[in-house]
């Protein structure tokens, strides 16, 4: 099963590298299409340097490594025109923008205060946690889900098993979609 359903990632997503390396991977699987813009991109490279401490050098690596596997991402010009017109936080009325230029239904973000739901809603556009958005995923195609988990357990130097994945994404906070992991697979 393949989906042609963009989701915009916000940035406070995109910086936490273990539901960052679960969402890519599901989106390599067409389970969505993940979406972002230059704006979104700036913001994760400025925040991996000032508040995780990345170097400039592993900052860039990332945006590399994403411009590379997922060149297609990138919101195209226009969505700037468009923040004028949001009525959401201000900071955060790029990402809407973006999401308007490239018809996602979702936006992933920590910060859901951000995005209003009666605003969005009339916009035909759902802000989620990536905690919901991977029940979400998982109720879709618990297959592949829980493959793409192993996977990334197994690919992490040095592999680890599910269990550590599930640790790594309960730290992203993403409780709901942990438990019922452990649960659908009796851990």
């Amino acid at each position: 099963m393949t989906s042609d359903f963009p989701v915009i990632i916000d940035a406070n997503v995109l910086i936490q590298a273990a539901v960052r390396d679960t969402l890519l991977r599901l989106s390599e699987r067409r389970l969505f299409l993940c979406r972002w813009s230059d704006d979104i991109i700036e913001e994760v490279r400025r925040n991996l340097i000032a508040r995780l401490g990345r170097s400039e050098q592993d900052a860039d690596y990332l945006v590399g490594e994403l411009r590379t596997h997922f060149a297609d991402a990138w919101v195209a010009d226009g969505y700037k025109e468009l923040i004028p017109a949001m009525r959401n936080e201000p900071k955060d009325r790029h990402v809407v923008a973006a999401a308007i230029k490239c018809g996602a239904e979702v936006i992933l973000t920590y910060n859901t205060k951000h995005f209003p739901a009666d605003w969005l809603q009339a916009q035909n556009i759902v802000a989620k946690t990536p905690d919901e958005y991977l029940v979400d995923l998982y109720s879709i195609n618990p297959e592949i889900v829980v493959h793409i988990l192993h996977q990334q357990g197994a690919e992490l130097n040095p592999p680890r098993n599910i269990e550590s994945v599930l640790k790594s994404l309960e730290v992203c906070r993403c409780y709901a979609f942990t438990g019922l992991i452990r649960q659908n697979l009796g851990l």
